[in-house]
């Protein structure tokens, strides 16, 4: 399988990785059937992301993805960063292989439900932003 030098950089030495303490929402997404379980943690003052960081288990491109998402969400704002797709994760890694293009869906679900997270805890509503769905994916 074929990582391009972004994915393999960003696996090796991924940024932003970790829990973090005071952390305004923190999304956790799972994938049962290959294993992967992200998790993503954002700070957010004055619906800035200021940080965000991530502890994930799972394979090379699910590191590589999360590192990533956190990067680019880091001093956006909330609105900005919902438009932060899988899509755009995997652009700005060159691509992933096919076979592990879920593993970018996970991320950009974690940023999503990290964002829900904190929405509930501060009683905001922010539009356009869906509730996390528990869901199984099957290959």
């Amino acid at each position: 399988m074929e990582y391009t030098e972004k994915v393999m950089e960003h696996f090796m030495n991924p940024k932003n990785v970790g829990e973090m303490e005071d952390a305004s929402g923190i999304g956790t997404v799972g994938n049962a059937s290959c294993g992967d379980i992200m998790r993503v943690f954002l700070k957010i003052e004055n619906d800035v992301i200021i940080d965000a960081s991530f502890k994930t288990f799972g394979c090379g491109a699910a590191v590589a993805t999360s590192s990533m998402a956190t990067e680019m969400v880091k001093g956006k704002t909330i609105q900005e960063a919902m438009l932060i797709t899988n899509k755009a994760v995997m652009e700005a890694l060159d691509g992933l292989p096919p076979v592990k293009a879920h593993c970018s869906t996970l991320a950009e679900e974690a940023l999503q439900a990290a964002l829900w997270d904190y929405a509930q805890k501060n009683d905001i509503v922010i539009p356009g932003l869906e509730e996390p769905k528990e869901h199984d994916h099957h290959h």
